[in-house]
């Protein structure tokens, strides 16, 4: 028996009819035996956390060393975003594109309402009313899930703004609907596990023209969090589309000079290439007079201001990590930022009730219980934490957060950077000729494929503006949308691509990276106020060896720098041409100015020697 349907707060909002009727449906629907709407309070997020721990889902943590803090193990089969079960169900098949599963709308519906039929028996149906972006700010957005899932209801307090004054920001067919089930009905005497979901059937559909969301069977992150990858990026970009603005799959860092002159940059690199270290990073010592500032992790939206500028707003409120790798010497602020108040997934728990994750530190602590809930065993050679194991914190616990991260107005941004994980060819860094170029180059951007990730090791996987899993249209159309978007900036954002990876012949990293990182980065701020020399060079605009501040590490001489700034002509020229696999794929959107880019490119390559590299001056 369904209990407590109507909407309960003295708030008046414009979608209060549609809201509860909407509500009311999806709970007859799903058989759900509660509906409780949530205000966001703290005494609500304990509440919750309180009933976790009860049901045995949330392990608390040692007070002492890890305050108000959980840990948690999901289902083996329940541990990562599933994206051969994500589906764009756009009206028309040639709008979701070559690079997402689609489905038709209709029969995708007709799936999902046989699934969800039922699929809340037992269970209390919530609803979260949230919003991305600073409340009230006018690039923020609004959104409402409804799920069966506690934990989910625990994480969305943390990632997004949510609860009661939200409600009165919801207008009709303005605000994201979101549906989620574990899809895990319980019986009248049946006993609930620990970490309910459908092993086996999983879907993630999103219905752009309709700013719909429906997820079934898993109970974890990206498929269960919508404000997350589904709404932020997936629907958000659709909508960025249509609006005039950009949803990305990017970082937003405030850089601070000596003299106080602050300088906001957006940055995306895919998995495994350092962007949440990247987004907070301590200078190395020798450039540690300037400061970095974190605005967002993971996601930007970004908007053209009444000034002509871009304004980029952080539509999360909390950080979303990957565990693995993390530790005082790689990311301290991370580690600052997960001292207490935080969810853990997945992480091994330690004997006197702290956590512990590869990477963390050198020495694996004896007595851990690993990931799946057992006692670890150091011998066997497998991890105590999964690979994919999370952390979730509220950003404002970020010791490096910045002033104006959760400002209505955003931050300017004023330089865009890309990045992968190469380990040959693409230089140090470089900066695009133009617009144009950076689009290019941000769209043909990839990382070589690591053990973790299925494929050929080695192998070059085209990640374009690293949004290929989180795109909610054709792909083709969303380069398109770039180069429109620039081309009425007066002065738009220089752009820059990066490689932190590149190795040596024996294998070796050539570059330190970390917070190192500080002399590329001070060299871009100084760029785009003119404050820094490049010379011009097959692919752009790269410094010299002199235009790059070496205090602190002066052992690294001209001979490494020449290393890892080398354009070397016929990797490059390999580089080009294969840039044609990518473009076949998106042969009927692609803009012809990529096919006329790649020829001046190559006819540059093929003029220049065979190794380009950064000539010392003549005095």
């Amino acid at each position: 028996m369904i209990q407590e349907t109507k909407f309960p707060f003295q708030e008046v909002s414009p979608a209060k009819a549609d809201l509860e009727s909407w509500v009311n449906s999806i709970a007859n629907l799903c058989d759900a035996d509660f509906v409780k709407w949530c205000d966001g309070s703290k005494e609500e997020y304990d509440g919750l956390c309180r009933l976790l721990v009860q049901k045995g889902t949330f392990i608390k943590l040692n007070e002492e060393k890890r305050p108000n803090s959980f840990a948690c193990f999901s289902d083996p089969s329940d541990v990562a975003r599933v994206e051969d079960k994500t589906f764009i169900c756009s009206r028309r098949k040639e709008d979701a594109g070559p690079t997402n599963n689609w489905m038709d709308p209709k029969e995708m519906k007709t799936k999902l309402n046989g699934l969800l039929e039922g699929s809340m028996q037992g269970r209390t149906l919530y609803v979260i009313p949230f919003c991305m972006g600073p409340l009230g700010s006018p690039y923020a957005r609004y959104g409402v899930q409804l799920t069966d899932s506690e934990y989910v209801v625990a994480n969305m307090h943390i990632m997004t703004r949510m609860g009661t004054p939200v409600y009165s920001h919801l207008k009709k067919g303005e605000y994201v609907k979101c549906i989620h089930s574990v899809g895990a009905p319980l019986g009248p005497t049946q006993q609930d596990t620990k970490w309910p979901n459908n092993p086996t059937v999983k879907y993630i559909s999103h219905f752009p023209e309709e700013r719909l969301v429906i997820s079934y069977g898993s109970g974890y992150g990206g498929n269960a969090l919508m404000g997350k990858k589904c709404f932020a990026l997936r629907i958000a970009s659709v909508m960025g589309r249509e609006e005039g603005w950009l949803a990305e799959h990017m970082l937003i860092l405030g850089v601070e000079s000596p003299e106080k002159q602050k300088t906001y940059v957006a940055a995306a690199f895919p998995s495994a290439c350092g962007k949440t270290n990247f987004s907070m990073m301590i200078p190395a010592k020798g450039v540690d007079d300037w400061k970095v500032t974190t605005v967002g992790d993971d996601i930007a939206w970004i908007h053209k201001g009444e000034d002509g500028r871009l304004y980029a707003i952080n539509p999360e409120a909390g950080y979303f990590g990957v565990a693995p790798g993390t530790n005082y010497k790689t990311n301290p602020n991370a580690m600052e930022s997960i001292k207490g108040n935080t969810i853990f997934t997945n992480v091994a728990i330690t004997p006197d009730g702290d956590v512990w994750w590869e990477g963390m530190t050198k020495e694996v602590p004896d007595g851990l219980i690993n990931w799946k809930g057992l006692p670890h065993d150091k011998a066997s050679g497998q991890p105590a934490a999964h690979a994919n194991s999370r952390f979730t914190a509220p950003a404002y616990q970020n010791p490096a957060i910045d002033s104006e991260w959760d400002s209505p107005k955003g931050v300017p941004i004023e330089a865009f950077v890309f990045g992968g994980r190469r380990s040959t060819a693409v230089p140090l860094v470089c900066q695009s000729f133009n617009w144009n170029f950076g689009v290019y180059t941000a769209a043909t951007m990839g990382s070589e494929m690591t053990a973790a990730a299925f494929g050929e090791i080695g192998k070059v996987r085209r990640d374009p503006f690293a949004m290929l899993p989180f795109m909610g249209y054709h792909m083709g159309d969303y380069v398109n949308h770039w180069l429109d978007f620039g081309r009425t900036l007066g002065n738009a954002p220089r752009i820059f691509s990066v490689n932190w990876f590149r190795k040596d012949e024996n294998g070796k990293f050539l570059w330190p990276g970390f917070g190192e990182n500080m002399r590329v980065l001070k060299w871009i701020v100084q760029r785009v106020h003119g404050g820094a020399s490049a010379v011009e060079c097959p692919i752009g605009w790269m410094p010299r060896y002199e235009d790059l501040d070496w205090t602190g590490i002066e052992d690294f001489d001209k001979n490494d720098f020449a290393k890892i700034m080398t354009v070397d002509r016929e990797p490059w020229k390999q580089e080009l041409l294969s840039h044609e696999e990518l473009f076949a794929k998106l042969y009927d959107k692609l803009p012809k100015e990529f096919y006329f880019m790649r020829e001046l490119l190559l006819s540059a390559l093929w003029r220049s020697p065979e190794h380009w590299a950064l000539e010392p001056e003549e005095i």
